[in-house]
């Protein structure tokens, strides 16, 4: 960009933690107040999730921390730093930001989309190219086949998740996600959901995140704030939400069905899974059958899986029908479970499946362990312990 560094390098000054703190913030349109006295800390790396009836305030709240909305009094500090103390258009250029819409331009190519950001920062040409390759490869869109896609060409889920990799591709220290999953189908929503746990993982940020429905916020969030009229009804971890509503809109808000929505505190990579009783394609039977008589490998139903040489499932294949060697092609191995799950995902998932049980796959597709409705019954009580230390 003329005028701007070829630098990858922060400017000085430039703190890349990214805790985040509002005190005392308020917006005022005549004499109504949009966001009353808003106060709140989000740790770095956390998720916070603000969440309310229509009108409340959330939106206005997310938008004056990167001033696209300018607040009528009080502080946002990110990292100790006033954000109006920073040129608005640096600031925003290093906070990431999803919305509903995507907002991705029609006319550039999706790797041009996720460039964007990192063009903008000065960002050294030798440098754009690989993070774009590896935020799409991380988003689950293989650069080899989407990089040089246009966004009409994509379904709403993928262009979704192009969204996010432009958001994470300057490696913002905060994140802005203003109802980012609320305009896809429920199916894809979901996945979205997992997909983002996963990549907040592998990639920690400092999110701040709207939602209108409190079964993504307790998914999604480390600590959950309730808005009303503009103000800050609650403002606590979601097993503490559940448990213990501040006053009773929060309990009507949250819903009667707290016990359920505590399913979604727990996580498959929470349980003692038993590992996938996995075998490899053109293995040699009878060392698969050596390995099931000596206790090493364990079937499930009389069935062992069969995995490519990339370890990705292939299909469930009974013991008695292998021969001298493995074969599988590719199969049904449905329901395919993240470790980042929630219970209640989970057991949806195997009921609209028809399964018993379902194979958990790491980041990088491999199967790594099996669920099924026994063990995940018997984390049903982690739920109830999260809530009652609360």
């Amino acid at each position: 960009m003329p005028g701007t560094p070829a630098t990858d390098a922060p400017p000085p000054g430039d703190v890349r933690a990214g805790t985040l703190e509002l005190r005392g913030v308020t917006k005022r349109y005549g004499p109504t107040l949009a966001v009353d006295d808003l106060s709140l800390t989000v740790p770095a790396g956390k998720v916070c999730v603000l969440i309310g009836p229509s009108g409340c305030g959330k939106t206005t709240a997310l938008r004056m921390i990167n001033r696209l909305i300018e607040p009528t009094a009080g502080e946002i500090l990110i990292d100790g730093t006033d954000v109006r103390r920073r040129p608005a258009a640096r600031l925003r250029r290093e906070i990431g930001y999803v919305i509903q819409q995507v907002g991705l331009l029609p006319h550039l190519t999706v790797a041009q989309n996720v460039a964007t950001v990192p063009r903008l920062l000065g960002w050294a040409k030798a440098r754009v190219g690989p993070r774009v390759d590896e935020l799409l490869a991380l988003v689950g869109l293989p650069p080899g086949d989407y990089a040089r896609r246009y966004p009409a060409e994509l379904s709403g889920g993928q262009q979704q998740r192009v969204g996010l990799a432009r958001a994470l591709a300057g490696d913002p220290p905060l994140m802005l996600m203003d109802e980012p999953f609320s305009a896809v189908d429920p199916i894809t929503r979901e996945r979205l959901q997992t997909d983002f746990l996963r990549l907040h993982r592998a990639v920690p940020k400092t999110v701040v995140f709207v939602s209108h429905d409190i079964d993504e916020a307790v998914k999604m969030a480390d600590v959950i704030a309730v808005m009303r009229a503009g103000r800050l009804v609650q403002f606590a971890p979601p097993a503490e939400l559940l448990a213990d509503p501040a006053d009773e809109f929060v309990a009507d808000f949250v819903g009667a069905d707290r016990a359920l929505k505590g399913l979604a505190l727990t996580r498959l990579e929470d349980l003692d899974l038993p590992p996938a009783p996995t075998v490899r394609r053109g293995e040699a039977g009878g060392d698969v059958r050596d390995r099931v008589a000596s206790g090493t490998l364990v079937p499930i139903g009389g069935a062992v899986l069969a995995t490519g040489d990339d370890g990705h499932p292939l299909r469930w294949v009974p013991v008695a029908a292998i021969g001298d060697r493995v074969e599988a092609t590719p199969g049904r191995t449905e329901p395919l479970l993240s470790p980042v799950t929630t219970l209640r995902d989970a057991l949806s998932a195997l009921f609209e499946a028809g399964a018993s049980h379902g194979v958990v796959v790491d980041g990088a597709g491999r199967a790594v362990a099996v669920a099924d409705v026994a063990t995940i019954g018997g984390g049903l009580a982690a739920p109830a312990e999260k809530a009652g230390d609360a």
